[in-house]
């Protein structure tokens, strides 16, 4: 079986996680709140995993730490 690199291992867990929290979206209560909550989740969580591939094809190391940075505000914004 191939070995799978730890970028790839990254971008199938950030899918993952994109698709686990448009899944618990579904399930919140169709209130204001639960409308507002699930937007900004699904947005953030998903773009976790778009950032992440930006990352993967950073043109520098400055570019590189810049894109993770992203990255990792929005996985701290979909904790929140």
């Amino acid at each position: 079986m191939p070995t799978v690199t730890n970028s790839e291992t990254m971008k199938i867990r950030t899918k993952g996680l994109a698709l686990q929290v448009i899944r618990l979206c579904r399930k919140l209560p169709p209130s204001q709140e639960g409308r507002i909550i699930s937007r900004q989740l699904m947005r953030s969580a998903t773009s976790v995993g778009a950032n992440y591939r930006a990352v993967c094809r950073a043109r520098s190391s400055a570019d590189f730490v810049s894109k993770l940075g992203i990255v990792l505000e929005e996985a701290d914004e979909t904790l929140f």
